[in-house]
């Protein structure tokens, strides 16, 4: 994040990378701590019940005046935690994935999240339109030692996502940057063993 001075007055501007986002905001976020500071950026707001354009009125207090892209901790729903797909639908539309999920590397090069990227449709049945709303959905991995074989398993976090909500201006922003060195963003396997990868080429599943 970012403060600007601006005819004596601050002016707050958040424009975290993907990394920032993972390790610092959803982890404490899922360790609950700082969450009195963390919630004045990034709210607890399920998204998927509102109208993408009332959420930016929604956004915590300090990003109240973000025109670019607004942030969310979306709780795990209940029909998730029954092993069904979470619901996607709103009262004016749905949101829908594009491509496939892909890993967010840290600057070490290390896999500490996934990224599913949405798109807003408006309407339902056969009068439905493609919006400029897209949505990024990250979710943390945690990478866990199996005592067995002493190899790494990548964990994903199911129980709380971070969402980042912004109209499509065809505008690179801080966010899409990458650490230097990473290549290509790697796709998630999602045929792999749940929870269970000792590669860079698998993932975690359900997601």
């Amino acid at each position: 994040a970012e403060q600007d001075l601006h005819l004596n007055s601050v002016i707050y501007r958040f424009y975290p990378t993907e990394e920032e986002l993972i390790s610092f905001y959803l982890l404490n976020k899922l360790q609950n701590r700082r969450t009195h500071e963390l919630h004045r950026v990034i709210p607890a707001v399920n998204v998927y019940e509102h109208n993408p354009s009332h959420l930016p009125r929604l956004a915590g207090e300090l990003c109240q005046r973000d025109t670019e892209q607004w942030f969310f901790f979306v709780p795990r729903q209940e029909r998730e935690e029954q092993g069904r797909r979470p619901s996607r639908t709103t009262a004016s539309g749905f949101w829908k994935a594009t491509g496939s999920p892909t890993y967010v590397y840290s600057s070490e090069n290390k896999v500490i999240g996934v990224k599913k990227t949405m798109v807003f449709y408006e309407g339902k049945s056969s009068k439905v339109k493609k919006t400029e709303w897209k949505m990024n959905e990250y979710r943390a991995i945690e990478e866990e030692v199996d005592v067995t074989n002493n190899l790494p398993i990548r964990k994903l976090r199911h129980e709380l996502s971070l969402c980042r909500v912004y109209v499509v201006s065809g505008t690179r922003r801080s966010f899409d940057r990458r650490p230097f060195g990473t290549g290509s963003t790697e796709k998630v396997r999602t045929e792999a063993s749940r929870g269970a990868s000792t590669s860079r080429n698998k993932g975690p599943t359900n997601i």
